[in-house]
């Protein structure tokens, strides 16, 4: 029984990781093209190198940012909703809270030296279009998720049980 649930478990996530490649793919190649990150693929290698850390110590920090994103993702929406709110208005926008969650998850993503998240960050940090920046938390997720993909499927699964108790 429980091989059958792990086999189960396992295909999800391949499923998971080929939605979130393909959904990369065809925003680097369009949408974000201009990002110079279409065949883009993490290694911990120049992290490794440029900090002076074990390469565990670097997937570890890795882990932990992929679970930072993921959970900030939530919070990314229900403000990006406050600003579609304030346009709908015809109020002024105010982008502090949703610049502040990208400045902290910036820094995590520049220590690691990940190059794609990196540059959707600094877009969702400068970019003034809510429905790029729509685009842009989409696009992280999925290069989130190809980084650590059981753990990003984990952690998902783990809010959505939360959100039900």
């Amino acid at each position: 029984m429980f091989s059958s649930l792990s086999l189960e478990k396992e295909k999800r996530v391949l499923e998971f990781v080929n939605k979130s490649t393909q959904i990369c793919k065809t925003l680097f190649a369009g949408k974000f093209k201009h990002l110079d990150v279409d065949n883009y693929k993490y290694t911990t290698d120049v992290a490794v190198e440029e900090l002076g850390l074990d390469d565990e110590l670097v997937n570890q920090l890795v882990e932990d940012h992929v679970i930072q994103i993921i959970k900030s993702e939530a919070m990314f929406l229900e403000y990006l909703d406050i600003l579609k709110k304030q346009k709908d208005e015809d109020v002024k926008l105010d982008y502090t809270d949703f610049r502040e969650l990208a400045h902290k998850n910036l820094g995590v993503a520049r220590n690691l030296r990940i190059e794609d998240a990196q540059k959707l960050i600094h877009e969702l940090m400068t970019k003034d279009d809510l429905d790029y920046l729509g685009e842009c938390l989409e696009a992280l997720r999925a290069c989130t998720i190809k980084l650590k993909p059981k753990l990003a499927y984990e952690t998902m699964q783990l809010i959505k049980i939360k959100s039900i108790l």
